[in-house]
């Protein structure tokens, strides 16, 4: 199979080496999934999500077809079945288990995708071995190993989501119950010249193909909030009459209020006593000093409107995050839940907590093409009715945040860590 060139820019020159990095991540996914029975790993609770048993095998899949397969020479496959199985939406490589139905792929067993990933990273382990191969596979390899990284944060969201779905609601991680009592970081404003600005990766570093090429935008003064939307702001939303003032929505909103019954985020269930939501720390009372999540886009229009405010764009977002540093509660803070703001004054939790809903629609930049051969699918061909995320979540891998990085999801989607920050013009 022909990949052409790969769907990113530039090379990670982190100070671990390439092998070592794809070690750590193939290590990393197996030890997400071991809390797991494997009867856990082979439900689907919706068609967004996926089991985690498809996921570790899916990215296993990845590296067999884009890597091995060309690049080892003899390389065996484990089982040419499996890539009907595992494929995702790569329309050129062939057919696929439709992604609603992963949840019936009851075989291959939970048992055999361990092995098969055991057959796959000892192959990875020889490759890596031959100089010339490496050296040939080594952006592919850069590739996969950023792809797992998002299927990580994929496989702790999807769990998530099934045991929500589920009458006992277990935790995948225990956690001492209740939360602790904290003061509501102040919401303050920082403000921003207008001009034109450059936008986008500028080619130091790992990137995907969608966050090029680097370009001028024209941006006028506004304002960004220091922090997130908070459960605490998000409840006086619900209880302003948020989801039952059809003027404060869009259209296609207020449609998605109506069919679906939201009457508040994802997870969110009003109790004696306050409200409870699921997470991965099991069924809890709501944080009110932590920002809000498992919103989608309509929601997070809404509440600008009711809040006299509006979403930023991502050139906006990406023009304020450029110049903090770039770290925050992330997977490898390993919290497994967004916190609440620190005090302080300027720009707090711009990157992890919660990916942050823009205004923005997922667009190509100017000039952008999409990679020839199979790899071109990674991200152009989604480029069309989803809106624009930013500054990654509590499940993102570190090496995931970077004020380039455009996440993207359809506006009626919330099972992830989504919330957002507020925007005015200045």
């Amino acid at each position: 199979m022909s990949m052409g060139s790969a769907a990113f820019v530039g090379r990670d020159t982190a100070n671990s080496s390439l092998q070592d990095r794809l070690l750590d991540t193939r290590r990393l996914s197996t030890a997400l999934a071991a809390p797991l029975s494997d009867e856990d790993q082979v439900v689907q609770a919706n068609d967004d999500a996926s089991p985690a048993k498809w996921h570790l095998a899916h990215t296993t899949w990845f590296f067999e077809a884009f890597v091995l397969a060309p690049f080892l020479e003899g390389y065996s496959l484990f089982d040419a079945r499996f890539e009907y199985c595992f494929n995702s939406y790569y329309e050129s490589v062939g057919p696929r288990q439709p992604r609603g139905r992963r949840g019936l792929l009851t075989r291959p067993s939970a048992e055999e995708v361990r092995a098969y990933r055991a057959h796959v990273d000892a192959a990875l382990g020889r490759l890596c071995a031959d100089g010339d191969s490496y050296a040939k596979a080594a952006e592919l390899i850069e590739l996969g190993i950023n792809h797992e990284q998002q299927h990580q944060e994929l496989l702790l969201t999807d769990i998530l989501s099934l045991f929500a779905s589920g009458p006992l609601k277990p935790a995948y991680r225990q956690a001492s119950p209740g939360v602790l009592v904290r003061d509501v970081a102040p919401l303050d404003w920082v403000s921003f010249d207008g001009g034109i600005v450059e936008i986008g990766h500028g080619g130091n570093g790992f990137a995907y193909d969608n966050e090029g090429p680097r370009h001028e935008e024209l941006i006028r003064p506004f304002k960004l909030a220091s922090r997130s939307v908070t459960n605490g702001e998000w409840i006086e939303f619900i209880k302003s009459g948020g989801y039952t003032t059809p003027t404060l929505w869009l259209a296609d909103g207020w449609a998605a209020v109506k069919t679906e019954n939201w009457t508040g985020p994802l997870y969110f269930e009003e109790a004696e006593g306050g409200y409870m939501q699921m997470s991965l720390l099991g069924f809890r009372p709501v944080d009110l000093a932590a920002p809000v999540t498992h919103i989608s886009y309509y929601e997070a229009d809404a509440f600008a409107r009711f809040a006299g405010c509006r979403l930023p764009s991502e050139f906006e977002w990406e023009v304020a995050a450029s110049n903090e540093p770039v770290s925050g509660r992330t997977l490898g803070a390993d919290l497994l839940r967004p916190m609440p703001a620190d005090a302080g004054g300027g720009l707090r939790q711009i990157y992890g907590d919660v990916w942050e809903w823009t205004g923005s629609a997922y667009l190509p930049y100017p000039g952008f093409k999409t990679a020839p051969g199979a790899v071109g699918e990674y991200n152009g061909k989604f480029m069309c009715n989803q809106f624009v995320l930013k500054g990654a979540s509590c499940a993102t891998p570190d090496g995931h945040i970077r004020p380039t990085y455009r996440n993207f999801f359809y506006p009626h989607q919330r099972w992830q860590f989504t919330g957002l920050r507020l925007a005015t013009d200045a």
